[in-house]
């Protein structure tokens, strides 16, 4: 369980000892030590986690669920090394119990947690080497309102805001994916350097948090 102010997400990760069908076909043609493993997640919102309430996904996924689940992914997929996973698939369930602004960057944050605790018992068994978990990955959003930078921003904030952000960066300092639109006004490159520090900076404590849990895991 995540908790960023008054957002709260859920996180787990479920090991499967198969993978897709399409990588099962890819892996047919590669040696041993080469076949690779899988990442996937999925993100819900619970229909009152959020100030109105909001319908549930059911035939159809939306297309921001859809963003969301291939973003968490993406950034998952960063911090493993899908050759030393193995021919088995880790999935991750993302559910959102509170919303109040940063759900997606909230998840994969967390989801970083939930993936460790599921390959230490991995480790532990002896079914993976300990040098699976490459590194951590952790995200943050940020936003421009008046000039001035706001860091880990709650609805509130992110509603009224001139430009918002998402980073995502795994704990090496490498980007998996930068997210920015100007809401109300552009933005200028010296805008863009502000807002990368202050997300930098909260990165960095998120970083702190989940190399502390992850020592108890034995996985750095």
């Amino acid at each position: 369980m995540i908790d960023t102010g008054n957002t709260r997400v859920f996180c787990t990760a479920s090991i499967d000892e198969n993978t897709p069908s399409w990588l099962k076909e890819q892996n047919k043609g590669r040696a041993a030590d080469q076949k690779q493993g899988w990442i996937t997640a999925e993100y819900a919102m619970l229909p009152r986690a959020t100030h109105t309430r909001s319908k549930r996904d059911r035939e159809k996924v939306s297309g921001r669920t859809q963003e969301i689940q291939r973003l968490i992914g993406r950034a998952l997929r960063s911090m493993i090394n899908l050759e030393k996973l193995g021919e088995r698939q880790i999935l991750v369930d993302c559910d959102v119990l509170q919303a109040d602004g940063g759900t997606r960057t909230a998840s994969i944050t967390g989801a970083c947690i939930a993936v460790g605790m599921a390959l230490s018992k991995l480790v532990q068994a002896g079914k993976v080497p300990a040098t699976v978990f490459a590194d951590t990955v952790q995200a943050i959003s940020v936003g421009l309102k008046d000039g001035k930078v706001l860091v880990d921003l709650d609805y509130d904030e992110d509603s009224s805001c001139d430009v918002d952000m998402n980073f995502v960066r795994t704990g090496a300092g490498l980007y998996v994916e930068i997210q920015g639109t100007a809401e109300r006004k552009a933005f200028s490159e010296a805008d863009m350097k502000l807002m990368m520090d202050g997300a930098n900076l909260g990165l960095n404590k998120l970083r702190v948090v989940q190399t502390d849990i992850l020592k108890q895991l034995k996985l750095i």
